[in-house]
């Protein structure tokens, strides 16, 4: 007969097995909507997400956007623009624990290696076609042809990346089961943090000359 110690132990194991699922995504709902009001973050207030709007002062617009009806200029060295749609955008989105992304392509553009520390991602192609994939914890790359009409997803929070294969415009919306993905570039988070990684640390960990890492900072310009 198991002592009870261990009879405590295994359903201790057991009630954390079952919790683990239930803090993958974002909390549930426990109204029937909560519109985020952005002016109470001028106050003290801070929570993990935004605090709710008074239901008397919500309106329909609060679950409107016409954020994705323009392309996104792909104007830039990576040759792709990429449109959000999620809770900073669309207030209704607050705890409803869904947005979407519009990301327009250049011929040949390339929506560089990226995470979504928050959420899975599922792509749709609108037009074009894209070369997509990602790569998981292991070092095993996915990747394959995406095309017109067709979905391709990513897992949350592994290294993936999209590229447009042709040498016209390209267009997918993107939807996450998040209010708030969150993305964090590769390239970015490794040269152009604030302040900056260490130059030897990266120059060891890419294997390459310290000379080489510091070129590669000088075209990433810190965001604080």
């Amino acid at each position: 007969m198991a002592k009870f110690p261990d009879v405590l132990l295994a359903a201790c194991a057991v009630l954390l097995a079952l919790a683990a699922p239930l803090l993958a995504g974002d909390p549930d709902m426990l109204q029937d909507f909560c519109v985020a009001d952005y002016k109470s973050l001028e106050g003290p207030l801070r929570l993990n997400g935004f605090p709710c709007k008074r239901p008397e002062n919500v309106t329909a617009d609060d679950f409107f956007s016409g954020v994705l009806a323009a392309p996104g200029n792909t104007g830039n060295p990576v040759g792709s623009a990429v449109t959000a749609a999620n809770v900073e955008k669309l207030p209704g989105l607050n705890t409803l624990g869904v947005s979407m992304s519009r990301v327009d392509y250049a011929p040949w553009g390339v929506n560089p290696p990226h995470t979504h520390p928050r959420a899975t991602e599922i792509i749709f192609v609108l037009e074009g076609s894209l070369d997509v994939g990602f790569v998981t914890t292991s070092g095993k790359l996915f990747a394959r042809t995406v095309c017109k009409g067709e979905l391709f997803v990513f897992p949350r929070g592994l290294v993936h990346f999209q590229r447009n294969n042709g040498g016209t415009p390209a267009v997918a919306i993107s939807a996450f089961n998040s209010q708030l993905p969150g993305t964090q570039s590769v390239a970015v988070a490794l040269f152009g943090a604030t302040p900056p990684l260490p130059t030897d640390v990266l120059a060891r960990a890419l294997q390459i000359d310290g000379g080489v890492v510091e070129a590669i900072k000088s075209k990433f310009q810190p965001k604080y």
